[in-house]
C-alpha cells in the first residue's frame, strides 16, 4: 500500500448550493457530516461553477478546462467530449488507477472511466419518495470494497442526486425543516409555480397534490441535503473501516447550485444568478491538507483537476485553464481571480461577467421568463440580485460588456476555436432559434420525471430529439 499513489474519491453532488450547507453558515443544520470533513481539511468559501448546467460543469471539473477549452456549454451537448482534452479519469488510468463512475453513465463529460454503475435517482418508490443516496450506497459500498481489495490505487466518482429535483427525501427528512400546513388554502405562494407552463407538469408530477406553500418545497430541498449527508457518512465510515482514510484524497463539490423560489426560475438550476453559480468545495487529505483551512479567495470548478493531481503527486504534463490551489491551501502567495466569465445553456442561452461588485447578464436568445435582454446587479448593495440597474447604469453595462468581449476574443485566439455559446444553436433540441420570449415559452416543456431524467443522458436526449 505504501508504494501506491493515494486514492481519490470525488463527491459530485448535483444541484447543491453552498449557502444551504450549515458549514457555510446556513441557519439549518443540513450537513453535519460534511461539515466535519471540512473541519478536517480545507473549505473554499467562494467557489463558483461559471458554466452551467450539468454537462459543461462536469466537463470543466473533470478536465481542468473552461468552456473554451472543452467546447462544451450546453446541457444537451451534441457529440462526445472532444479528443483535444484529457479527462481526470483518463489521466489516472494512465497512472495505474482503477476508475469507477457511479451515477453518470452516458454523459459526454464522464468519459474515460473503466467501470460505470447506475442507480435509481429519479423515480419514487412505493412510498412516493426517492431514497437516492441510499440507492447510491447500495451499489457504492460493494464497489468501494472491491476497489479496496485491488493492488491498484482507485478513483471513485460519485454523482449524488438528492438536492436535484424532484426533492423527495424519505421520512423523517421530509418534515425535518417544515412544521407548517403545506396545504393551507389561504397560502397562494405556489400559484405562480403551477402557472409557469414550461415546468408546471413536471413540478406537479412530484410535488404532493394540494401543496400551496412554497416554503414546504424549499424545505424538501433542505431535507434532501440532510438525508444525503447522513448517507454519505455511511461511505466515509466504510472508508475508515477499510483502513483507507489516511491514504485517500476526498473532494466534495457540486456542478451548480439551485434556484428555489427566486428569480421566477422555480425549483431548477437555470438563470445566471449566484444561487445557481455558488457551490461548495471541500478537500480533505490527511497529512497534505491542513485541518481547519479556509480559503477566502474566489475559485472556480476548473481548478479542481490541477489541484487534485498536484496533491496526489501526479504530473500529467497537461496545460490547464484552471489553477492548482495547493498554494492557497498552504496559505502562500498565489494567483488570484476577481472576474469570471459566465455561460448558461439549459433553458436559456445567456452569458455574463461577474466581478466582486457587479454582475452582468446578456441574453443571446429571448428567454421563456420574458426577462430583459440585459441585466445588471450591484452585488454589494443587492447580493440577492433583485434590482436590475442596467438602465440606470449604462456606463457600467458598456464597461463590463467590453471586459467580457475582450476575454472572449482572447480565449478564442488562445484556443483557436469559437466561443461555444455562439455555436450551440440547437441547445434545446428543437432545431430553431427563438425570436421571442413567447415562442420560447410555448415551445419548451418538461412533461414529467421520466422526461427530465432523459435529458441527463446523452444517448437518451438524442433519441428524444
Amino acid at each position: 500500500m505504501a508504494n501506491k499513489h493515494p486514492n481519490l474519491i470525488v463527491f459530485g453532488i448535483d444541484s447543491l448550493r453552498r449557502d444551504h450547507m450549515s458549514g457555510y453558515g446556513y441557519s439549518r443544520l443540513t450537513t453535519p457530516h460534511l461539515d466535519k470533513i471540512a473541519r478536517q481539511g480545507a473549505l473554499f468559501e467562494n467557489h463558483f461553477s461559471p458554466g452551467i448546467p450539468t454537462t459543461p460543469a462536469y466537463a470543466s471539473m473533470l478536465t481542468g478546462m473552461d468552456v473554451f477549452g472543452t467546447d462544451v456549454v450546453a446541457l444537451r451537448h451534441q457529440g462526445g467530449l472532444g479528443g483535444h482534452v484529457r479527462t481526470l479519469a483518463e489521466v489516472l488510468e494512465e497512472n495505474g488507477y482503477d476508475t469507477t463512475c457511479i451515477g453518470f453513465t452516458g454523459n459526454p463529460s464522464s468519459r474515460g472511466f473503466r467501470t460505470y454503475i447506475d442507480y435509481e435517482s429519479w423515480v419514487p418508490d412505493e412510498t412516493g419518495r426517492t431514497p437516492k443516496a441510499q440507492n447510491l450506497n447500495d451499489v457504492a459500498v460493494p464497489e468501494l470494497e472491491r476497489l479496496a481489495g485491488s493492488d491498484k490505487p482507485f478513483f471513485l466518482f460519485l454523482r449524488h442526486m438528492d438536492p436535484h429535483s424532484p426533492y423527495l427525501p424519505p421520512a423523517p427528512y421530509e418534515r425535518m425543516f417544515y412544521g407548517g400546513d403545506e396545504k393551507d388554502p389561504a397560502n397562494k405562494s405556489m400559484e405562480p409555480v403551477y402557472g409557469f407552463k414550461p415546468f408546471a407538469d413536471f413540478l406537479k408530477s412530484w410535488i404532493p397534490e394540494g401543496v400551496t406553500d412554497h416554503e414546504y418545497v424549499s424545505a424538501q430541498y433542505d431535507g434532501a441535503i440532510a438525508y444525503m449527508d447522513a448517507c454519505i457518512q455511511t461511505l466515509l465510515a466504510k472508508l475508515e473501516a477499510l483502513g483507507l482514510e489516511e491514504e485517500t484524497l476526498v473532494v466534495i463539490t457540486s456542478d451548480h447550485g439551485e434556484t428555489l423560489y427566486e428569480h421566477d426560475c422555480y425549483f431548477d438550476h437555470h438563470g445566471l444568478y449566484d444561487c445557481t453559480l455558488v457551490v461548495p468545495l471541500i478537500i480533505k487529505f490527511p497529512g497534505r491538507v491542513p485541518a481547519g483551512t479556509r480559503v477566502e479567495g474566489a475559485t472556480v470548478i476548473s481548478d479542481i483537476m490541477p489541484t487534485v493531481l498536484e496533491l496526489m503527486g501526479i504530473d500529467s504534463g497537461l496545460p490547464f485553464d484552471g489553477r492548482s490551489l495547493t498554494r492557497a491551501i498552504a496559505g502562500e502567495e498565489h494567483a488570484r481571480i476577481s472576474e469570471i466569465y459566465l455561460t448558461e445553456c439549459t433553458w436559456m442561452r445567456k452569458h455574463g461577467w461577474r466581478t466582486p461588485e457587479w454582475k452582468l447578464i446578456r441574453s443571446l436568445e429571448p428567454d421563456f421568463h420574458f426577462k430583459p435582454e440585459v441585466e445588471l446587479y450591484h452585488l454589494v448593495s443587492d447580493p440577492e440580485e433583485k434590482v436590475n440597474v442596467a438602465e440606470r447604469e449604462p456606463e457600467v453595462v458598456v464597461f463590463l460588456t467590453k471586459r467580457m468581449e475582450d476575454h472572449i476574443a482572447r480565449r478564442e485566439k488562445e484556443t483557436n476555436r469559437t466561443n461555444p455559446i455562439y455555436t450551440n444553436l440547437n441547445w434545446h433540441g428543437t432545431g430553431r432559434t427563438f425570436a421571442t420570449s413567447q415562442e420560447a415559452y410555448d415551445t419548451l416543456h418538461i412533461g414529467n420525471i421520466v422526461v427530465a431524467r432523459s435529458l441527463q443522458a446523452k444517448e437518451k436526449a438524442a433519441n428524444a430529439q
